[in-house]
């Protein structure tokens, strides 16, 4: 069937879409590239420090590399479920949250999306900016800059340049962290490491924690990169497709950073980005680990930069019931997230960075509920079947408010306050639960049980198949 379906002959270098429905003869791509992006996307220093805390918070490493795995695979299916949705809907991800909280609704979780990745932009930019300074010897208000505009540019291109970045990333990740790995373990004995367990059950869930926080924070965007997937591409396929690349990726340089801090201890706890250039000795092996992690922070916050463009997209079209955006509106965008993180980064990587980071993980717990709301209203209540022009229409079949969705999010963000445990906010029960901040676990059970069950009882408005733009004559190309 989708082999009788015209392809785009020549397709432009830079994307011409942005929040609107993707029609069929522009659907490209293939599941080897969705594990690429995010295969690649994962093997970065972030993911490295994420692991190596499980070991500095004390844990022992034959247990926290239990612990990361087993959150990997929960965190991971939750994302590529999310990621499932891409080919099938043709839209970025947060669009979708119109279903469940009404048009105007979904910008409560919209909002807190950009300021979330803009954040996590931040972060990178930071981290990016001491490689690129290190590796041109430049100053790092100068290296900031600079990577701020390859940030815009890679963004601006679009869909395609990030997979392609995706690739790249996969290639030289893979080399560079086969090359670390050597140098780390060289003339250590592995057995004796992991043959030192402690088992507790604190330390063990605080390593499920950190590694399933860290998948779920993909959830608000990871359709984003499956959309122009042809939609007779298989659902399943696409679910391990995305979700072995991010969670192979991911525990990659999680093991990495969990050995690191093992063997290193102080010497790599808060100079993380050192301490791995150091394995390449000097001279031309440490210019490559630079680059190697410039590389990977650039991969990620084009993800992050992109994704809040889609979101800022999504929330002012809102308003208006437009079903896409002009490329020049586009740009803007860009210019202005980028620019937003960019601000931060100059304005925070001396001072406040890592208070704001801390503000960050403690917006996770306003995500995992509307994970679960949405996840649940997709593939248990609509069950994939969503009328696409409603939901750019304000006065549709979704309306302006869901009042059901939003206080089910509401009870969803409430219930997690007791188990979170952040630099920025600590729940009352916290402390008797040995310090472990298991509020993402309440965050996803908790909204999905409520949400069924109060769809069962309500019943929705749901069409009896998915109804798409073009059967309405609505397929809208921006700038053209």
């Amino acid at each position: 069937m989708a082999t009788s379906i015209p392809r785009a002959a020549a397709p432009s270098l830079i994307e011409q879409r942005s929040i609107d429905y993707i029609p069929e003869e522009e659907r490209h791509g293939s599941l080897i590239s969705q594990f690429t992006l995010w295969f690649g996307a994962n093997l970065q220093v972030t993911a490295v420090v994420t692991g190596a805390l499980a070991v500095v918070l004390g844990g022992d490493v034959f247990w926290s590399l239990i612990g990361l795995l087993a959150g990997q695979i929960i965190g991971g299916a939750v994302m590529a479920l999310h990621g499932a949705q891409g080919p099938q809907l043709g839209l970025p991800q947060m669009i979708s949250s119109r279903v469940q909280f009404g048009v105007y609704g979904a910008i409560i979780p919209l909002a807190l999306v950009c300021v979330m990745y803009v954040g996590f932009s931040a972060g990178g930019t930071v981290l990016a900016g001491q490689a690129i300074g290190q590796l041109l010897h430049v100053d790092n208000t100068t290296a900031i800059v600079i990577f701020a505009l390859l940030i815009v540019v890679l963004t601006a291109l679009g869909y395609r340049t990030i997979h392609a970045m995706g690739r790249m990333s996969t290639i030289v990740g893979v080399l560079a962290f086969l090359y670390l790995f050597a140098s780390l373990l060289h003339g250590h004995d592995i057995g004796v490491l992991l043959s030192n367990r402690h088992f507790t059950p604190g330390t063990f869930l605080l390593a499920v924690s950190l590694s399933a926080s860290w998948q779920i924070a993909y959830g608000p965007y990871v359709a984003d990169y499956s959309r122009y997937l042809p939609s007779s591409t298989s659902a399943l396929k696409t679910f391990w497709a995305v979700g072995l690349g991010s969670v192979l990726g991911a525990q990659v340089s999680m093991v990495f950073g969990v050995f690191a801090a093992a063997l290193a201890g102080n010497r790599f706890a808060g100079h993380e980005v050192s301490f791995i250039v150091g394995l390449g000795a000097s001279g031309m092996l440490a210019a490559v680990l630079y680059f190697t992690i410039a590389l990977g922070k650039l991969t990620i916050t084009t993800l992050n930069a992109y994704g809040s463009v889609m979101s800022v997209a999504t929330i002012m079209t809102g308003f208006g019931g437009q079903r896409s955006i002009s490329n020049r509106t586009r740009l803007f965008f860009i210019f202005l997230m980028v620019g937003a993180s960019t601000a931060l980064a100059l304005a925070g990587h001396h001072a406040f960075l890592k208070e704001f980071s801390a503000f960050l993980l403690f917006l996770l717990a306003f995500f995992t509920p509307w994970s679960a709301i949405n996840l649940v209203d997709y593939y248990f209540v609509t069950k994939e079947r969503y009328d696409v022009p409603a939901l750019f229409d304000p006065d549709g079949r979704y309306g302006r408010w869901n009042m059901t969705g939003i206080a089910v999010y509401v009870f969803g963000v409430v219930v997690q306050m007791p188990f979170i445990a952040t630099g920025f906010y600590t729940g009352a029960w916290v402390d008797a639960l040995g310090g472990v901040d298991i509020s993402w676990i309440v965050g996803l059970i908790a909204p999905a049980l409520l949400y069924y069950i109060v769809a069962r009882i309500r019943g929705s408005d749901v069409p009896d198949r998915m109804i798409l733009p073009a059967e309405q004559g609505a397929v809208n190309q921006a700038g053209r």
